[in-house]
Parts: C-alpha cells; sequence; structure tokens
C-alpha cells in the first residue's frame, strides 16, 4: 500500500466467521487537496478464480448449476445460479487452484489452463481479485462426476451445453452471474480463443 493520499488510522474486525468483514477508518486527500475522514466496511473473502472450460471439437462448454443463498435473499425466486467453475484460492498459485476446482466440480481431469486477465468484482466493498482462464477439455478427461465437495456442503449440477447456446442464456437473463458472462462476452469478442 503506497498511496501517500490515504492513511488508515484504524481497522476493526466486524465478524470472522466464514470471511472477514472489516471497518476501516481512514483519511483521504481529494484531488482538490481536502483530506477526509472516511470509513468503509471492506469484506475480505480471499481471491479466486474462474474458467471457461471449452470443448474445440463440439464447441461445447461446461457450467455449473448450483444454490447461492445471497440472490435467493435478492430476488433470485429458487435461488440457482448457472456458473462457470470458480473457486477460492486458498492460498494456492491460481491456476493450481483452478485445475482443482474443474476436477472437484465438473470431473475433468486437465493439465494445462491459460490466464486471459484479473478483475477485481466488487471494488467498492469487496478485497477479491479474480483470475480468469480458458480450458480446453475432452470426453476422455473425465475422472468423475464432479458435484463438489461433500465436506463443503456442494451439491453442483453440471451442465455441457453449446458455446452458442450459453450465449443464448445469457441475453436471456437465464445466465446471471457476473464472472460467467465475463468470460463468455470475452470469449466471444477474442474468437480465436475457441
Amino acid at each position: 500500500m503506497s498511496n501517500p493520499n490515504v492513511k488508515i488510522s484504524s481497522v476493526q474486525i466486524l465478524s470472522n466467521d466464514w470471511y472477514t468483514l472489516k471497518k476501516v477508518h481512514f483519511q483521504y486527500k481529494t484531488k482538490d487537496g481536502i483530506t477526509q475522514s472516511q470509513s468503509r466496511e471492506v469484506y475480505d473473502r480471499g481471491n479466486g478464480a474462474v474458467v471457461l472450460l471449452y470443448n474445440k471439437g463440439t464447441k461445447n462448454i461446461i457450467l455449473t448449476k448450483q444454490f447461492r443463498m445471497p440472490t435467493y435473499l435478492n430476488e433470485n425466486s429458487d435461488g440457482m445460479m448457472i456458473e462457470a467453475p470458480a473457486g477460492v484460492l486458498d492460498e494456492d498459485d491460481p491456476s493450481d487452484c483452478i485445475k482443482r476446482e474443474i476436477e472437484e466440480e465438473t470431473g475433468f481431469r486437465v493439465k494445462k489452463v491459460k490466464k486471459l486477465f484479473e478483475s477485481y468484482t466488487s471494488p467498492g466493498a469487496v478485497t477479491e481479485i479474480l483470475h480468469f482462464f480458458i480450458a480446453y477439455y475432452t470426453s476422455d478427461m473425465k475422472v468423475n462426476e464432479g458435484g463438489g465437495k461433500q465436506d463443503e456442503h456442494e451439491d453442483i449440477e453440471v451442465l455441457e451445453i453449446s458455446f452458442q447456446k450459453a450465449l443464448d442464456m445469457l441475453h436471456s437473463g437465464e445466465i446471471k452471474d457476473a464472472k460467467t458472462m465475463m468470460l463468455l462476452l470475452y470469449a466471444k469478442a477474442y474468437n480465436n480463443l475457441l
């Protein structure tokens, strides 16, 4: 942290259950030279990784479907979300993390992933940096049924659909997950990835 216009005066832990919620008090010098005292609640859930799993032969992709409580509390009537495979780094290298998550969630074991970009997911409140990847799969890479880790209470449905159907689902509103939308639109814009 090296911004000379920011001075953190205190950090208070509000919750440290699933992840960490902090209240940060700080002084910020504006572009007009005025120093303001501010405070923000900051949610630290760790950094993560997400992947577009694509089959060049069939032009299919693998997505997941699972229950997400925050969406259920905010007008998603059944709480189900269709998403690209993803996970929290847990101190792992992003590429190692996403290979592990691919196998846990989808049952495919890939050897190589290609990093596309990084993004802050919700910079006004969440510290997370998300690492975006693409990986290519074939049917012979399937080593188990996937579905997530039982000890983490994951109950994940694996969906194999065409890339075009996924784009149609994005446009119809069936896919509302931002990280998945970003991957699909990035792949469409840079179709040499596919």
